[in-house]
């Protein structure tokens, strides 16, 4: 019997008091038939032919809070290191794009450092987003946290990887290597989905989840016990 994913979506959105729900991102061999693709008109092309249905495949983790829709690599098409760390493109592909030169033009990010970011390994013919509600087998859950919420998890889960920039590449560190990983995000994120500057974000292999879970359980009541002992002990200096 498999996992009772809607369950598992409450109480972890309890735990930790989400402010939006988990996301389940599921990467499939084949486009599936029975689950409506996201259908968002295509951009007009960049001067280097770039376009998609959203600005990065980032934009997706924001589309899909209440809809489970299918995505194939022309809807990432427009962001270049979205593509490289979800499978969809290698670097040699993606190299001479003109996003990729605004990035190393800019300082952002030097071309000896993209080789070591983490991609998903096989190209995938779809990937799935949507409610971890509706999810049926996923292989990563996205949490969008707030950085209380991060230190409780690392709290219940302290191998837990904390990243950087691109923010993506934490999806491609939890289904590649089956570890947890926050990210502080990136400028280049937060601008094309319009996140809070109070939000990161949190990648989770579906494996994992209810091991996570039951982490978290223990040291959420840990914490609330001690925020209230320093509550109380804060009244001497009010």
């Amino acid at each position: 019997m498999g996992n009772d994913w809607s369950a598992l979506s409450t109480t972890l959105s309890d735990l930790l008091s989400l402010g939006s729900p988990p996301i389940a991102i599921t990467f499939s061999v084949d486009v599936p038939s029975e689950i409506k693709a996201f259908d968002a008109p295509m951009a007009p092309p960049a001067d280097d032919g770039r376009t998609g249905r959203v600005a990065a495949g980032c934009v997706f983790w924001m589309r899909s809070t209440d809809q489970t829709f299918s995505t194939v690599a022309e809807d990432h098409g427009n962001c270049s290191v979205g593509s490289l760390t979800h499978g969809f493109k290698t670097l040699d592909e993606v190299a001479g794009n003109s996003d990729v030169a605004a990035l190393i033009e800019s300082g952002w990010v030097t071309m000896d450092v993209v080789p070591q970011i983490p991609v998903v390994t096989e190209k995938p013919g779809a990937i799935i987003y949507g409610p971890l509600t509706d999810s049926v087998d996923p292989d990563v859950v996205l949490l969008r946290v707030n950085p209380k919420q991060v230190m409780v998890i690392h709290d219940a889960w302290p191998q837990m990887h904390l990243e950087g920039k691109p923010q993506c590449h934490i999806v491609a560190i939890a289904k590649e290597k089956g570890e947890v990983a926050a990210s502080v995000g990136c400028a280049l994120s937060r601008v094309r989905t319009g996140m809070s500057v109070h939000e990161m974000t949190c990648a989770i292999p579906a494996a994992l989840l209810t091991d996570v879970i039951n982490a978290l359980t223990t040291t959420a009541a840990a914490d609330n016990t001690v925020a209230r002992y320093a509550g109380r002990d804060a009244l001497r200096f009010a």
